[in-house]
Formats: structure tokens, sequence, C-alpha cells
């Protein structure tokens, strides 16, 4: 009878012992269930989109009494963190899927990126069954600038205009399931009137140099030594969906002082050139801005540019892995210009005279080479004006010199305005100063269409007047 006893009361100590490690095992935080929660009529997997945001999403579940329900969210499946979707009187809830998709990236959902979302209805200490679903969201908030800081002053540095002037920084949700574009956007403060400053993929930041900002600047609306108070915004545009969706930041305003960019002079030399390989005697071409220009001969051979009528310390040619990266700057090239020999450019066209323009914009850094359809050998030149009037019949004739040049030696009255004929009539060749603001002693040749007046600045005496059809040419010099 006592090993009965002691049978039972072995067995009954290891039926405690096996109960008491099994309800360590239970998960005590979470409630049973103590009502029914119906699936909801969406399936497995669910991409949401903006063009459905008005429509329902409706929940029911077993009523368990008057009261108020809750309806409650999740990314974990045990609730540790929840967001209200929203409340309910009745055994029954609708929303819009617009803003489940809100509630659903309050609770730390990424938009385009499919994610399990557990759902429960809570009334006290009551809780219903969970039912999940995957579903991918989409973005319903703009990124937030956060630099420049609003009110901030940027300052520019004219002497480096390569440097970075500021990085613009925004914050956007943590992680796309699908490409983002990012537009940065400048305007004059209040014209709404945007431009874009820039563009980037995937990233939250955009580096500016002090000549990008600068000429976005100016181009806003702003004026060269005076602050100016410039509004930024990023707009994101994704295109998971048709049609895709864009999202603007706030608008944040700055302010800089832009500055007078000071684009670089350019000398024509070379085999090609009129000049030859003389820096001493090569033409400057004409600046305005960031568009400097000439009217000259070229023959098919080398060339290239100097920033100062000598070799030291700045030369110019075409943007190519062949050439030394000091001597890089053209980008972009007509069609009769080509990498040359020893860091050269090659012109290859026919001989006669071009019109050479250079774009010095740091966007573009861009040459064209255009054929005029001109010549420089001819016989005569002629000087016609307000001196002797305006009688192409009675112009007065140069000295040729040789090679395209030609000399006078004649009084001038200030403001003496006058232009160069090839005949003593209107109906040929005709050369003028090609930039009408340009008023001097010297000057650059235009032909035809491009041709203005020359006005002669100073008087009480006799010149020499020179002009070289070569190298498109005049100068004026006292005697």
């Amino acid at each position: 009878m006592k090993n009965i006893f002691k049978l039972l009361l072995a067995s009954f100590l290891l039926t405690v012992i096996f109960a008491c490690d099994n309800d360590a095992d239970r998960d005590w935080t979470t409630p049973a269930a103590s009502f029914k929660l119906y699936d909801t009529s969406l399936g497995a997997n669910n991409v949401l989109y903006e063009t459905m945001k008005a429509n329902p999403f409706t929940l029911t579940w077993e009523s368990i009494g008057s009261g108020e329900y809750s309806i409650v969210l999740s990314a974990v499946e045990d609730f540790a963190t929840k967001t209200e979707l929203g409340k309910s009187t009745e055994a029954t809830f609708t929303t819009t899927i617009g803003e489940l998709n809100t509630k659903l990236l309050q609770t730390g959902f990424s938009p385009f990126i499919s994610k399990t979302v557990y759902v429960r209805i809570e009334k006290g200490s009551e809780i219903s069954n969970t039912i999940s679903f995957g579903v991918t969201v989409y973005p319903t908030d703009g990124p937030v600038i956060t630099a420049p800081a609003n009110g901030s002053i940027i300052t520019l540095n004219s002497a480096d205009q390569s440097a970075i002037a500021t990085t613009i920084t925004w914050n956007d949700y943590s992680s796309y399931g699908s490409d983002v574009v990012y537009t940065i956007e400048i305007a004059k403060k209040g014209t709404m009137a945007f431009s874009t400053l820039g563009e980037v993929t995937n990233t939250k930041s955009f580096a500016v140099s002090n000549k990008d900002l600068n000429t976005a600047a100016l181009t806003a609306g702003g004026t060269v030594n005076v602050e100016t108070e410039l509004d930024f915004r990023i707009t994101a545009k994704t295109n998971f969906s048709t049609p895709g969706i864009e999202l603007k930041s706030a608008i944040v305003t700055a302010k800089l002082t832009p500055y007078q960019v000071d684009y670089p002079d350019f000398f024509l030399v070379g085999g090609a050139t009129a000049a030859g390989w003389t820096p001493g005697a090569a033409p400057k071409l004409y600046k305005k801005d960031n568009i400097s220009e000439i009217y000259t001969y070229l023959q098919p051979d080398n060339f290239r540019f100097l920033g100062q009528a000598d070799w030291n310390p700045l030369n110019y040619s075409i943007d190519d892995p062949r050439t030394n990266a000091s001597n890089r700057y053209f980008k972009t090239t007509s069609s009769n210009v080509e990498f040359g020999d020893a860091e050269n450019m090659k012109f290859t066209g026919a001989a006669g005279i071009y019109k050479i323009v250079i774009d010095a914009d740091f966007s573009k850094k861009s040459i064209t080479v255009t054929p005029t359809g001109s010549v420089w050998d001819i016989p005569k030149l002629y000087l016609v004006g307000s001196i002797q009037g305006w009688q192409a019949n009675v112009a007065e004739e140069f000295n040729s010199i040789g090679n395209g040049k030609f000399q006078m030696i004649r009084e001038l009255p200030d403001g003496a305005q006058f232009k160069f004929l090839g005949q003593q009539d209107w109906t040929g060749k005709e050369w003028g100063n090609i930039h009408k603001n340009n008023e001097g002693n010297s000057g650059f040749l235009g032909i035809n269409d491009d041709n203005s007046n020359i006005t002669f600045d100073g008087g009480g005496s006799f010149y020499t007047i020179t002009v070289d059809l070569k190298m498109g040419t005049y100068t004026i010099v006292k005697i």
C-alpha cells in the first residue's frame, strides 16, 4: 500500500512539473481573443494607388454589446507598437483606402514596399482575433528641406566658381521600393517662377557650385552685388504607378548676393590662323559675358586658344582624354573641328573667313565654327561714313599692304561714324563693328547682316586706320 501511494505521489509531482514548464513557455502578454473579427475583403497582397484613395475599406466583427470599439493596426504580430485606425460604436467600421494608407505610413510602412499589416479590434480589456494581409502603400507627404535653413545666408565665392557654395539637403521616407527623382528648384522670393537647379535620384542631397548657384540667382531675377532672397523647393517624383506621383516640399527662403561672372579671355593661335603660332600676334576674341566671338581666317591645320597674348599660364583645347587636364575646355565642337596634334584642336574645313563663337558657360564650354561665305583677299577696300558723307560712290580708297591688310592715314573728328566697303557701292561686301555697343579705336569686323557703324572715340588729329580682313580686326592709332 505504501508503494502504491509513493507511485501516485511521484506521478502527481511529474504532472505539476510539466504543467509549470508549459506555463513558462506561454506568452501571457497577449490575451486570448474574446470575439471574432471577420476577414477583410482585401486579398493576401494588396497594392494601394493614389487613384484608389476615395475607395471604401470596411471591417466587421462579432458584437459583444454596447460601447466603443477601437480599430488598431500594427507592423508586428504582438502589437507591441500600434496605430489607431479609428473608432466605432457598431460592429462595423468603414474608412477610405487613402486614410488606411496614411495610417500605415504612420505605422512605419515605406512607399512601394510590400509589408504585412496586423489588424485587430479592442474594447477595453477584450480583443478580437488578429487578421493580417500584405499591403504596398504609396507616398503622401513631400520632402522636408533641412538645409539651407529658412532665413539663412549663403555666401558665394566668385574667386573659386567651381567650388561648392552650399549643399541642399532634405528628409523623406526612409526607403522606397521604387526610384524617386528629386528635382531641386529655385525662384526669386514670392514669384513661384521656379526653374530647375538640378536633379538627383534616390539621394537626399545636392551640392551646387558657386557658379551654378550664382547663375541661377541671376536668371531668377537677382541683381549683381545686391542681396537677393531666393525660394528653394524640392519636388519628388515616382513612377511606380500610372500616372506617377509628384510631391513638393514646403518652400525655404535663403539670402545670397550674386556676383558678376568673370569669364575667361580667348586669344586665337595656330597654323590654322592668320596669326600663326606667335602669341603676341594672336587676335583676342570679343567677349560679352559668357560669349566670345570673332570673324577670322582659318585654313586646315591645328589651332588652340590662349588665355592671354602669351603661352603662359592659360591654354585651352578640346576636352578629350588625349589632352592634358590643364588644357581641356571645350566639351562640344563643330563638325569641322576635331582633336589635333600635341593637344591642339584641328580645323578640317576649307580655307576662308569663319565666324568662331565660344560659349564659356561652365555647363557648356562649346565652340562653333561657321563659314561666312566671304573672302579676305579682295583687291580694294574703301572708307565710307559721316566724315565725307555716306555716298558710296565717293568712298575713300585704302592702301593695300598685302595679306588682307589695308591702311589709311586720315584726320578723324570725335564721334565720326564709318564702315568699310569692298567696292564703291552698297550692293557687295560690307564690314562694320559687329558689336554695336563697342565704341572706341579698335574692334572686330562683322560681315553683312552682322555689321554696324563704327563710332570713333577721339579727334582733333590724324590717325592710322588699319583693317585686317584676314584677322577680322581693325585698329585706329594716333600719329
